[in-house]
């Protein structure tokens, strides 16, 4: 019964933060989308503000759409086929706006809205659409808030990793909770190699690992995570985690005809970039440095500027240079900047001040100013690159896809994201909230070289602890502030905030090494637990935010894809290079080398939960679906690896008995209890190898990680 109730609280827990995640987005959806259209198209006539409320409907408070006016409730939160307002925008009953429809994408935005919840954090009516109040911050005050306090370090004297277990054993105690036993060496040994390569281990890593844990296991941990962390899978791993933050995507989410201008045929170079940074270790200071101006950086090296596809591959929109589709762009890149390395979500700020963190509107427009005076460049990959008088190249598929500085300019505040209705000009420069005195503008250029410098700066309280949190998210399954892309006023707090510090600092102390840092991770004892549940510890933590275990996780879609190739025999070790479709039977690369689709994501990436690379990804959700099940079951790449890991099995051995064992050492890691032998004898008698085969890859044993 205890194991029972600790399943539902846990299972009671989960909900609730997934819930919390989706309010956070519904709520960034809301500002982004919904509310700067109604404020230009239906404030006029059903606001407040304008004293009017035209058949009694008014739009600009949540209560006001949730009542509706004469004809009933405008908004049903979860009911798009309830919802008036949509009817109207439609033009199915009502037709709203009088002066004309709203394009189908802004109809499909309220469609998802509504689906969502209608989540909407107004409680008061909004200001007038054509002016602008400025707002008064208590900057003193604001700062006090710990993501805006520089980390501290309380233990210098102790080594990272006795911190890392001082910390963790100290928040345990005060909740009279015990540390779960080390993992066995089985279980570390795929730990290890899953998580730090994203594959299971080989057979000769496996025989030389339990060897040398017989005699001394710390030293065995030591040695092969030395071994993992030097080898370039170590890097194809890794890079998957940058690729979600970055939005990396080679193509867009329209298309007009068979018009692929706007697309990225070389977009590889930059994953092939990634991949390499992690590889090399490349500090991370420096990794940021040149993914925002390598140009500036390494003017000799044009090498390097490959990088600069972190903001040179993003969303590119039909109608170019229309100030409201560049607005669009210039939103995406503050974005993926602002969430992906400071842990703030200032687009929040495009139509309004931030209605939760101290970010003005003006602070909004001063990043984007640093991306208006830049543009999306084609640069010809070589000398003899065919290139059109601006420089492009003339073919797509000859390009290397980066950024440039264009005209340097300062922006409008456009009034509540209005491109038509703009306000006063702002200087290019940083976030007030990160300053302790007033920011100085950005004078190089467009201010992008400047605006790396400042978000890397042992001076701002921020950029080490967002990596930090990551890398540690990657390593647990959860960060020890558990929203990684908000570490705002919405966000949750961190579990371990003197941990995160500590880490932080120190980080920072060793030259930026994320694969420092990783190793003094995985030796602690923390890392090193078994997952295994504790009734008590269920009851008092049943989300495990006190980690009291390691957490169980199931293997993201790159490892489990992978796995499958490395245990069938298959998985090629070609590094670097274009892009594949995933799901083609025959296929044996990596799952890192997939193509990444706006338009339309490869089914089985889309299926196993990898996001939706129109938008910089906090995280991944998982999901479990019948569709997950039936590809396991029928597809025919299932089927192709099923055959290959049959074939293997009988190459190896003759014996029927000794086959299984050979499979269950392969797949799981272990021999097969002796019950498990006897069955699998008998289904292989009965059904052949490749469907035995299939059973034991589509197991939950081979996509869970211990």
């Amino acid at each position: 019964m205890l194991r029972l109730h600790g399943l539902r609280c846990l299972m009671a827990l989960s909900c609730l933060t997934i819930q919390a995640r989706a309010t956070d987005e519904g709520i960034e959806f809301f500002e982004k989308r919904i509310r700067p259209v109604l404020a230009e198209h239906c404030y006029r006539c059903h606001a407040a503000e304008f004293n009017e409320a035209k058949g009694g409907l008014t739009v600009d408070t949540r209560e006001g759409l949730q009542r509706g006016g004469e004809s009933g409730p405008a908004v049903v939160p979860g009911s798009p086929e309830d919802s008036l307002l949509l009817e109207a925008l439609r033009y199915e009953s009502l037709e709203m706006p009088p002066s004309g429809p709203l394009t189908k994408a802004q109809i499909a935005d309220f469609e998802t809205w509504i689906s969502m919840g209608a989540p909407d954090p107004r409680d008061t009516v909004a200001m007038k659409i054509s002016s602008r109040e400025v707002v008064q911050i208590d900057w003193p005050a604001a700062r006090q808030f710990w993501a805006f306090q520089k980390p501290r370090q309380e233990h210098p004297e102790l080594a990272t990793g006795a911190v890392i277990d001082l910390q963790v054993r100290t928040r345990l105690n005060e909740h009279q909770l015990t540390p779960n036993p080390p993992a066995t060496p089985q279980v570390l040994l795929r730990r290890l190699c899953l998580t730090l390569t994203g594959l299971p281990p080989a057979p000769e890593q496996s025989a030389a690992f339990l060897a040398a844990a017989e005699q001394n296991l710390d030293a065995a941990v030591s040695e092969l995570t030395s071994s993992l962390l030097a080898s370039p899978q170590f890097g194809e791993h890794w890079a998957a985690m940058w690729l979600d933050i970055s939005r990396y995507a080679e193509d867009q989410a329209h298309i007009v005809g068979n018009d692929k201008a706007l697309f990225f045929p070389n977009a590889w170079r930059y994953r092939d970039w990634v991949i390499s940074a992690f590889n090399t270790d490349l500090p991370y200071d420096q990794f940021v440095r040149l993914q925002l101006a390598a140009d500036m950086v390494t003017p000799d090296d044009p090498a390097d500027d490959v990088a600069l596809g972190f903001i040179g591959l993003g969303p590119k929109y039909y109608r170019r240079n229309a100030p409201d589709v560049m607005a669009d762009e210039w939103e995406d890149r503050v974005d993926v900047v602002t969430r992906g390395l400071l842990g703030l979500t200032v687009a929040c700020a495009r139509c309004h001040d931030h209605k939760f963190d101290p970010i003005p509107t003006e602070d909004y427009y001063a990043l984007a100013g640093v991306f208006a005076s830049t543009e999306m460049w084609n640069r010809p990959l070589n000398e003899d690159t065919k290139a059109e008088k601006n420089g492009h190249a003339s073919n797509p598929d000859e390009a290397l896809h980066i950024i440039r500085d264009q005209k340097v300019r300062d922006v409008n505040v456009y009034i509540r994201g209005n491109v038509e209705n703009p306000g006063e000009i702002v200087p290019r420069r940083f976030l007030q909230i990160l300053c302790d005195a007033p920011p100085v503008p950005f004078a190089q250029g467009s201010g992008r070289l400047e605006l790396a410098e400042q978000i890397i700066s042992a001076d701002n309280p921020l950029a080490a602890r967002v990596i930090v949190n990551r890398v540690w998210a990657a390593l647990f399954g959860r960060g020890l502030a558990g929203t990684p892309s908000n570490f705002g006023a919405l966000g949750e707090r961190p579990t371990h905030p003197v941990l995160l510090d500590e880490l932080a600092s120190r980080l920072m102390q060793n030259n930026w090494s994320l694969k420092w840092l990783i190793s003094e991770i995985v030796a602690t004892r923390t890392w090193q637990q078994s997952s295994d549940l504790q009734a008590a510890a269920m009851e008092a933590d049943p989300a495990n935010l006190l980690l009291w275990r390691m957490n169980r996780r199931r293997l993201t879609v790159e490892q489990w894809r992978d796995s499958l190739l490395s245990v069938s025999g298959r998985l090629a070790a070609e590094i670097g290079g274009k892009s594949i479709q995933p799901d083609a039977p025959d296929g044996d690369r990596r799952t890192i080398y997939s193509e990444r689709s706006r338009f339309q994501l490869n089914p089985l990436l889309a299926m196993y939960d990898l996001p939706d690379p129109n938008a910089h990804a906090a995280s991944r959700i998982r999901t479990t679906t019948p569709l997950q099940k039936l590809f396991v079951l029928n597809h025919p790449f299932m089927e192709h690896q099923a055959t290959a890991l049959a074939e293997l099995i009988r190459t190896q051995t003759t014996e029927l008995p000794d086959q299984v064992d050979l499979a269950y050492q392969r797949v799981y890691l272990r021999q097969p209890l002796a019950e498990e032998r006897s069955l699998g004898v008998q289904f292989v008698e009965n059904n052949g190898w490749e469907l035995y085969a299939q059973a034991l890859l589509a197991a939950n044993e081979f996509l869970i990680l211990d």
